[in-house]
Parts: C-alpha cells; sequence; structure tokens
C-alpha cells in the first residue's frame, strides 16, 4: 500500500512505531513504518504548536509527552503522528516543591482501590506516571472515538469534554478527577493538552481512519507512547512487548491442553472454561483467546448463535487484570475490536463491557472487609467486580506474560508473602540468593494457588525469565510444583545476553521478544511453562516433566512455536528426571555417575575469599605501575585540590551511596602518603596481569576483602571458580599467584588458596604457613603421601580436562565442581599416588601456562616450538617492521561505556585459508589430538588497527573462553 504524502516545511521529529500485543515493541527513531497489516499512519500539513521536536523540558519532574505531526525527510516517504515527543510545561508554583499531581489523597484512594500502597519517592512516582499516562493517553483515546463519532459535526475536539468519549468508567472517573482546572493549572497542563489537542486536530482524519479502525488506533499507539513517556517505569516494571506468534502459540497450547490432559473436547470454547490473564498489558492474550473461541465454534453448526457464545465469553468468562489504567483501556478497546472482527460486537449503549479490570492480580484472592471509597465510587465498583472473579469465579485458564521485575515504589505485604510457600523445602536443598524476589514469581505463585488449591483442576501456561529452570534460588518451588501438578512442560526458549547470545554451536541465539532486529529490555533467557493440574491429582510420585530446547535466530523460533503448538507433548518434549541433590532443575543435566561421591572444592580447601572490588578501576587499576604511582601522588598531594583531582580523575572523585569522594580522600590526606606496599601485582582479567593501588583504610577500595589481603604471599597458589556457572559452558579453574579481582570471572569468582599465613604455626622454613585443607583431605594426602601443591595442580589439570567438562555439564551449573580423586577418601587404592602425582604433572604445566608473568620455555620464551613460531605472528600489511604507533589498539575492540566500563566492539578480523607452511609447521595441533579441537580449514588474522595485526589466530584460539570471557577479544577491548 503507497505511503501518504507529508506536509510541506515540516521538521521531523521522533515516531514510535506501534504494534498491537500486550506490551509493545520499543521506540525507534525515525518516522512510523508501514507495519505488518499496511498500515501508516498520516498527518495533515501544519506544524505543531509550542516547542519545535527534539525539545525537552519537564512538567513538575513528569515527561509529558505531545502529538506532533511529523514525516520522513529522504528515503521512502511516509507520515506519522509521533507520540513519545517529551514536551514542556511550566513548573508549578510555589518553589522546588510544587509542579507535581497531588499524590496524597488521590494516591491513597487509588492505591486501596488497586490493592497497593505507594511508598517513598519511587511510589510517588509510579502514582504520578500512572496518572499522567491516563490524562495524556486519555485525550488520545477520547480524541479516536471523537473522531469516529461526532468528527463530522461543526466544531472541534476539545480536551475538556474528553470524559464524554471514554467507555471504561473507571478511566472517565480517573480523567474526571484529574481534569479539573485546579489540579491542572498550577501545573502548567492546560497549555499542554491544549498543543495536544491542536496538533490532533491537524490529523487528517479521512486518512487516519482508512488506514485504522476506531478499535485499532488506540492500541496501535499505547506501545510506543509508554516506551518514549516513560522508559524507565517501563524497565523498572519488566513491561515488555510479547510478539503475536509466542501469544498465538500459548493459547494454542492451553487449548489443546484442556482437549488431551483435562479430557474438555471444547476446550477454550468450553462454557465452564473460565479464563485469566493476570497481567493483560493491552489484551494481547485475550485477544487471542477468542479468535480460539471462535474457531472451535465454527465445527458446532451453531451459525447465527456462534457470535453470541463469543460475547458471552468475553464478558462473562474471559478475564483480564491490569495495575495501569493507560493500557486498561486498551485491553478493553482492542477485545472491541475482536468482538467487531468476529461479528459479535459490544452493544454501543455501554451496558456490556469487556471483563477487563484495573486491579492489583496479586491481592484480594481472599474475602475480607474492604473500606469504602466514598470519593470515588467507580473505583469502589471496579475493585469489587474484580473481587468477585478472583473469590467466586472457578478459573481454569491462567495464561500470560507476567511483568519481570519487582518495583520498589509499591507496598504490598499480602503480595510479599506469596512467594514465602517457595522458601520453605521438605526434601531439596534450601533456596539460596534472592531470585525469588523477582516479581514473575508472584504471579506464578498466585496462579499455582488458585489452580491447585482452589479449582483443584486446570491448566497455567506463563512466558518468563528462565531462572527458575535450574536456579538455586528456586529449589522450593520446583519442589512445589513436582508436587501440585500431573505434568510440566517447558519450552525452554534461551536467548541469555549473559550467557552470550550463542548456540551449543556458537550461532547467534536470539531472545524470542527481538522483533525486527531490534533488542528489547529483556535481557535474560526466558521460557514457557504449561503446567497441568488434573482432577483426579495423585500427590504421590513425580509428575510427567517434559522440557524442548529452542536455538537460533528469533523469528525461527517464533515460528517453531507456532508450528508445534498443537502437536502431541509426546512428539514435542523429552522427558527429564530432575535430581534431588542438585535442587530439582527442570533441565537436562549432565552428571557423572559419582559425583556425588567426589569432594566438592570447599570440601578439600575449605577457606576461599572473594576477590578484591575496586569499583574505581579506571584510577586504581593500571597497566604501567609508573603511571599508576603518578596518579595516585597526585591524589595524595594536599596541594591540589578536590576539584583539581575531580577534573583529572573524575572517577575517583565521584560521589555514590558507599563513597564519600571528598571524605576519604580528607582522611587519606590527614595520614600523609600512600602506602607503598599497596602498589601490587593484580590478576585483573584471564591473562591480564596489571597493578593496583591497594589501600586498607577507607572505602577508596569498595570492597577491600581484608582478610583476603595477608594470605597472599610469594609462591602460594590460588585457584578460582565459582559456585554456580551463569554461562552455558563451564570456564572456570583460572591458576594465580596474585591478589585478584572478583571480576577475574564475568560473574564474579572465589579464590581458594594452597596455603594460609596463620601466625603460631610454621612451616619447616620458619615461615607462618599452613596447607588450607580440611581434615578429610588432610588425612587422604598423608595415606598418600603427596603435597597440598600435588593436589592443587591435580584439581587445576580436572577443571580444564574437555571430557570432565562435558561429562558433567549440567552438575556444573549448579555447584561447586566436585573433583575425582584416586582411592578417596581412604588414599588406600592400589597406584593412587601415582595417578595423581602424573596428573599434577598436567596440573603444574597448566599453571605456568596460566599465568602470563611465568615464562614457558617453547611456548613464551625461546626457542619456540615450531608450531608456535607461526601462531598469532606480528605483522604488518605492507610486510614491514612495526613502529610505535602500530600498537595502538584502534580497530574497534572496545570503547568505555557507564562509568568505568569498558564495553566490547566488534573489532577486524579476517577469515583465511592456513597457508602451507602454517599447516606444515602445525601439524601436531590438527587432528583430534588439538588441545582446543580440530583446527580446521581457515585461520583468522587479527588487526590492532589498519596497519598491523596478529597472523595465523587458529579459531579455537580465537573463542578459548575462560572465566566467562573470550579471552582474547576481551584483551583487545581493554586496550
Amino acid at each position: 500500500m503507497g505511503a501518504l504524502p507529508a506536509s510541506a516545511g515540516h521538521q521531523p521529529a521522533p515516531v514510535c512505531p506501534g504494534g498491537g500485543g500486550q506490551h509493545g515493541p520499543p521506540c525507534q527513531a525515525g518516522n512510523l513504518p508501514v507495519g505488518a497489516n499496511g498500515r501508516g499512519l498520516p498527518a495533515s500539513a501544519g506544524q505543531a504548536p509550542g516547542p519545535g521536536p527534539h525539545r525537552r523540558r519537564r512538567t513538575g519532574g513528569i515527561p509529558v509527552p505531545c502529538f506532533v505531526p511529523s514525516r520522513r525527510i529522504g528515503g521512502t516517504e511516509g507520515s506519522g503522528l509521533a507520540i513519545g515527543l517529551l514536551c514542556p510545561g511550566r513548573p508549578g508554583a510555589g518553589g522546588s516543591g510544587g509542579g507535581r499531581p497531588p499524590a496524597c489523597d488521590g494516591a491513597f484512594c487509588v492505591g486501596r482501590g488497586l490493592g497497593v500502597r505507594f511508598e517513598g519517592e519511587k511510589g510517588a512516582r509510579f502514582f504520578r506516571s500512572t496518572l499522567v499516562q491516563t490524562l495524556f493517553y486519555g485525550v488520545f483515546s477520547a480524541w479516536v472515538l471523537w473522531a469516529r463519532q461526532d468528527g463530522s459535526q461543526s466544531g472541534g475536539f476539545d480536551w475538556r469534554t474528553a470524559v464524554w468519549h471514554l467507555r471504561s468508567p473507571v478511566l472517565a472517573a480517573l480523567f474526571s478527577q484529574l481534569a479539573q482546572p485546579g489540579r491542572l493549572q498550577p501545573l502548567g497542563l492546560v497549555e499542554v493538552l491544549d498543543w495536544s489537542a491542536a496538533a490532533l486536530e491537524r490529523v487528517d482524519r479521512t486518512a487516519f481512519f482508512s488506514r485504522f479502525t476506531t478499535g485499532e488506533a488506540v492500541p496501535y499507539f499505547y506501545e510506543p507512547f509508554l516506551e518514549a513517556f516513560d522508559p524507565t517505569l517501563r524497565k523498572e516494571l519488566g513491561v515488555w512487548y510479547t510478539p503475536t506468534e509466542v501469544v498465538q502459540a500459548m493459547v494454542a497450547r492451553v487449548d489443546n491442553t484442556l482437549k488431551q490432559d483435562l479430557g474438555i473436547p471444547d476446550g477454550l470454547a468450553a462454557e465452564n472454561v473460565v479464563v485469566l490473564d493476570p497481567c493483560c498489558g493491552t489484551g494481547a492474550y485475550l485477544a487471542a483467546v477468542l479468535r480460539r473461541i471462535a474457531a472451535n465454534l465454527e465445527g458446532q453448526g451453531l451459525g447465527a448463535l456462534a457470535g453470541a457464545r463469543v460475547k458471552a465469553a468475553a464478558t462473562g468468562r474471559v478475564f483480564g487484570f491490569e495495575i495501569m489504567p493507560a493500557p486498561l483501556v486498551v485491553a478493553q478497546l482492542q477485545v472491541g475490536l475482536t468482538l467487531e472482527e468476529l461479528d459479535a460486537p459490544l452493544t454501543e449503549t455501554g451496558n456490556e463491557r469487556a471483563g477487563v479490570f484495573l486491579t492489583n492480580a496479586l491481592t484480594g484472592w481472599e474475602s475480607h472487609v474492604r473500606k469504602p471509597l466514598p470519593s470515588f465510587p467507580e473505583l469502589e465498583e471496579e475493585r469489587d467486580r474484580a473481587e468477585r472473579v478472583k473469590q467466586k469465579q472457578p478459573i481454569l485458564v491462567i495464561l500470560g506474560n507476567p511483568p519481570y521485575n519487582g518495583f520498589a515504589g509499591l507496598a504490598v505485604d499480602e503480595e510479599r508473602a506469596l512467594s514465602n510457600a517457595y522458601r520453605t523445602t521438605r526434601r531439596v536443598r534450601r533456596p539460596e540468593g534472592q531470585g525469588l524476589n523477582d516479581l514473575y514469581v508472584r504471579f506464578f505463585r498466585m496462579a499455582e494457588r488458585r489452580i491447585a488449591e482452589k479449582t483443584g483442576q486446570g491448566v497455567i501456561c506463563f512466558i518468563s525469565n528462565y531462572s527458575w529452570l535450574d536456579g538455586l534460588s528456586f529449589t522450593g518451588m520446583r519442589e512445589r510444583f513436582l508436587e501440585v501438578f500431573d505434568a510440566v512442560r517447558i519450552d525452554c526458549l534461551n536467548g541469555d545476553v549473559r550467557k552470550g547470545g550463542k548456540t551449543p554451536d556458537g550461532e547467534p541465539d536470539g531472545s524470542v521478544f527481538t522483533v525486527g532486529g531490534q533488542s528489547v529490555g529483556i535481557q535474560v533467557g526466558t521460557a514457557i511453562a504449561t503446567l497441568v493440574r488434573k482432577r483426579n491429582h495423585k500427590p504421590v510420585g513425580a509428575p510427567l516433566t517434559c522440557l524442548r530446547h529452542l536455538w537460533g535466530p528469533a523469528q525461527a523460533k517464533r515460528e517453531e512455536l507456532l508450528a508445534t503448538a498443537e502437536m502431541e507433548p509426546g512428539k514435542t518434549y523429552q522427558e527429564i528426571k530432575p535430581i534431588l541433590p542438585l535442587g530439582l532443575p527442570f533441565v537436562q543435566t549432565a552428571v557423572s555417575d559419582n559425583w556425588f561421591d567426589w569432594p566438592s572444592l570447599p570440601e578439600l580447601f575449605p577457606k576461599s575469599f572473594p576477590g578484591v572490588k575496586t569499583s574505581r578501576d579506571g584510577f586504581l587499576v593500571e597497566v604501567d605501575l609508573d603511571r599508576l604511582r603518578a596518579r595516585v601522588a597526585d591524589y595524595f598531594n594536599p596541594a591540589l585540590s578536590h576539584e583539581d583531582i575531580a577534573r583529572r580523575y573524575p572517577g575517583v572523585m565521584k560521589k555514590t551511596a558507599r563513597f564519600d569522594a571528598h571524605a576519604v580522600r580528607d582522611m587519606l590526606l590527614k595520614r600523609g602518603g600512600p602506602n607503598e606496599a599497596g602498589f601490587v601485582r593484580f590478576a585483573y582479567r584471564p591473562f591480564d596481569n596489571r597493578w593496583l593501588y591497594w589501600e586498607a583504610e577507607t572505602k577508596l577500595l569498595d570492597e577491600k576483602r581484608a582478610d583476603y589481603w595477608p594470605h597472599v604471599f610469594k609462591g602460594n597458589l590460588w585457584i578460582s571458580s565459582s559456585k554456580r556457572e551463569i554461562q552455558s559452558d563451564f570456564t572456570h579453574g583460572l591458576s594465580v599467584s596474585h591478589l585478584a579481582g572478583w571480576k577475574l570471572g564475568f560473574w564474579g569468582i572465589h579464590l581458594f588458596p594452597a596455603r594460609l599465613r596463620e601466625e603460631g604455626i610454621t612451616n619447616p622454613n620458619g615461615q607462618a604457613r599452613r596447607p588450607n585443607l580440611s581434615i578429610a583431605a588432610q588425612k587422604y594426602l598423608t595415606a598418600l603421601g603427596v603435597s597440598v601443591e600435588d593436589l592443587f595442580y591435580h584439581v587445576l589439570a580436572v577443571l580444564h580436562d574437555p571430557a570432565y567438562r562435558e561429562a558433567n555439564a549440567g552438575a556444573l551449573r549448579m555447584g561447586w565442581p566436585r573433583i575425582p580423586l584416586p582411592g578417596w577418601p581412604k588414599g588406600d587404592a592400589e597406584g593412587a599416588a601415582v595417578e595423581l602425582a602424573r596428573s599434577a604433572a598436567h596440573g603444574r604445566q597448566l599453571a605456568a601456562l596460566l599465568d602470563p608473568d611465568v615464562p614457558v620455555p617453547g611456548v613464551t620464551q625461546a626457542p619456540l616450538r615450531p608450531e608456535m613460531k607461526v601462531v598469532a605472528v606480528p605483522s604488518t600489511t605492507d610486510r614491514g617492521n612495526m613502529a610505535n604507533e602500530d600498537f595502538a589498539v584502534t580497530a574497534g575492540w572496545g570503547h568505555f561505556g557507564k562509568g568505568d566500563a569498558v564495553m566490547p566492539g566488534q573489532g577486524r578480523v579476517v577469515e583465511r585459508p592456513f597457508t602451507p607452511e602454517e599447516r606444515s609447521a602445525m601439524a601436531p595441533w590438527h587432528g583430534t589430538l588439538a588441545p582446543l579441537g580440530p583446527l580446521g580449514d581457515t585461520t583468522l588474522d587479527v588487526y590492532l588497527n589498519d596497519h598491523a595485526f596478529w597472523r595465523n589466530v587458529p579459531l579455537p584460539v580465537w573463542r578459548y573462553k575462560l572465566g566467562g570471557y573470550q579471552v582474547l577479544k576481551k584483551w583487545l577491548s581493554y586496550r
């Protein structure tokens, strides 16, 4: 369909594409594109009054959206209505405290109606944001309805009468309360609303409604509106667009589960199936459920009665809950639009309404006396209707996309208590960490309690963060599900940015929420859980637990979900057996038969320490010792003011909640100069040793680890590991001999020493040292007649053994590594000492290779082995020698992000075939004996800049990871 022309002489403005669905796609710069439905959005000629595009001011601390005509400059012509330009209002009178919507009586009343309390500044901001959303999106919604109903009459649109056009009683009441002159005038919002109405007046309504029906326009624009209006709140609440294919696949899965597992032949069309989306957003799941009901009714010969059945479902047994007013009206209109499409429209008189309610889905499920809301009867009626659904309706299906994050400003004791059921366990290990505080967990508990304890049967289908599948915080949650459900089916969608966003084969693995190549706020992997409870549930015996993984591009995953949504579970999923000692993970868990017979790292080396965390790396950590000394000397120079230091080294003078920069420097200046013993070698990242200034006093170092410091001495050995491997592959086991940083591993590490400094206990050299060994480990080594160093190097060799990592990949994700030991625990097996010594010899070689400060003959020390001579050879494009400027890393490998954070870049890598000389020299590395796997037929040239590069970096070397980092790429990014 051709695009409509834009007006001449108009300035470009940021435009956001909209989208149907629960929570719209992220905002984009540029003009409104033609969407999947072929629709663009026209605007009339003229310029919006007030500030031009790209100008941003604020009204009382609240961004206020304006609706501004815009057009694309160059490229494909089109026009759009930009929703999201943040427009100005005047700050309220009365000083800094003015200019904000009242958040006292209104907040109390709305909070009571929703079953929440707005606490602190964040709570007040949430309340104010909700009200302003209601005000401005109410104006837009009312304009759409006015334009369709009354726009042909004389006179223009008046936002002051918008309440007459809003079909939602509670939204109309909220708008009426907000739009009173006494509330708007002190905030400067009257003028802003006038601008908005004027901009809307210039829209070509004929062209607009040729592209959009009344019901389509309002849902279409809500998502970019929310993104532009309050992206921070959107992120904090974890509100994101659910792609249409995901919604349709989940609804189809639920429909088939009702038929196949619960014996309900009509599925969602059965009149006794009550459906709830507890976080319905803009109503995507509700609309999909209604379409599925209509499809199921087609073959029943109902004729003209089918529409009445669908409408009855929409008004009496398909329900949605939403806590934010603006998406509520979108959901109601979306349901209305769907009913119109199905030839079952709601009446225009307002006597019929969709079963979508403004309420907190996590509260109000138990009957108790509610205080009346005399100043807000519409909200009281809304609350009562929602609670009748919660307490009286036999809900059989609960589905949707619950928000991922908790919001600190909302206080609800009843809501917080929901996850307590998962904090206690019967047989499985107790939960660890803070994962149960995530908001989606409360939605799972609400749904589980309603289906399992109240209705007694039903289906839950949620898409959520997938951490609960195997996270140690969720052991009680998984144990509970195994007790109360008859089937647990998991579509693991992966797509976790934290794990590198790669498939097991190293290909890109996208988030299923990525639409049109646009990244979204959901960074974690996701999963769809279908939980089935049958009427004749038997609590004894494990349920059928099934899993499948989906990998690859986002679009391919969505297509696969949709294509397999109606297949029999037995043909789709693989049955798994959750392992009790590992915490009952709902994923395949590779583990050796003897895993639990082996001692864990803490059972061998009981004392460990987390690494040092400076939080001021840019100042305290340096490759060059002289530069570090110069910086620290400036810091301790009393002739330089705080302002002087802040100009030179802003990172060290930035105040944070835990660091008063001025007070810390004042204290250290009063003490005197720097501690010379504090300039130490520092294991900063894998293969990246630097210098650190370690300060024992104050919070100059965020976490100095004073208990760790005394045990770092010459000759001591340390091995790094973590309790749980977040990434898909285990890559821990770095041997270090210096003080080490917390981020030596991507998700933080603990360091296990071979020996400890302890006063009163001396070794044969008279030093205060003792082995860091458990009693069992000490007895074992004594029986074998070997040392703690032998054990240490054996552990290092085991952790780097590819066969060990592969055989125990699942177990390594769930806890500390366990170490196979010959003859453990008594040490009386024949040949055990020889076997341990052989393994320790490999570990000694590894330790040298892992420490860049240790020269390794033949590898880093001449004469080099033949195969090493041709690997990563410093080269130039003109085949000449490198000059000083050729050592600059300028090929786009990294840049500074927020604070001192270094963000990796793409860099420049050229893949090419091996030369005959390279292949001949590297013959020992080819084939199955290659240390990092077969080298293949191609290698890489890795560029430092336009002129200099490393010639011949084999692919397995380039991809090598340690501590969760791709080592070479990380090294380059920091330089």
